[in-house]
């Protein structure tokens, strides 16, 4: 899990999250004014990169969350069962099973390489290298 922290205030839209342990990309921020007593609030709306599902949370302006470090790396496709494929990193030459995203099911195949990203402990298919 590599994260690191960055203020609350510092997020803008397209900025990636940690929202209830998933990794988010922000949507949206809403920041209030600071009232009599308190402190100014912000209300991030994030979409989750693995499971596409809205985070909504509202936290004070000076607090500190964690964005997710976003590794990019490559790795050949060695095959495919249904929707699963098996790859190998080309770097570690470690091989793992990979979900096979709906709009990259007609153009992975066998001996292709393939861009994907780990997050958190998630690993994710992006898109074909040519």
């Amino acid at each position: 899990m590599t994260t690191k922290q960055a203020s609350v205030g510092s997020l803008k839209k397209g900025s990636y999250v940690v929202i209830e342990g998933a990794a988010c990309v922000v949507m949206d921020t809403q920041t209030s004014r600071p009232g009599k007593h308190g402190h100014a609030k912000v209300r991030i709306s994030a979409m989750g990169l693995i499971d596409n599902k809205k985070r909504v949370v509202v936290m004070p302006g000076h607090d500190n969350v964690e964005v997710p470090i976003i590794e990019k790396k490559t790795a050949q496709v060695l095959s495919i069962q249904g929707s699963m494929a098996n790859v190998m990193d080309a770097e570690t030459y470690e091989t793992f099973d990979m979900a096979i995203p709906e709009e990259l099911k007609n153009d992975v195949k066998e001996g292709a390489n393939v861009l994907y990203w780990q997050v958190l402990s998630d690993r994710v298919m992006k898109q074909i290298k040519a």
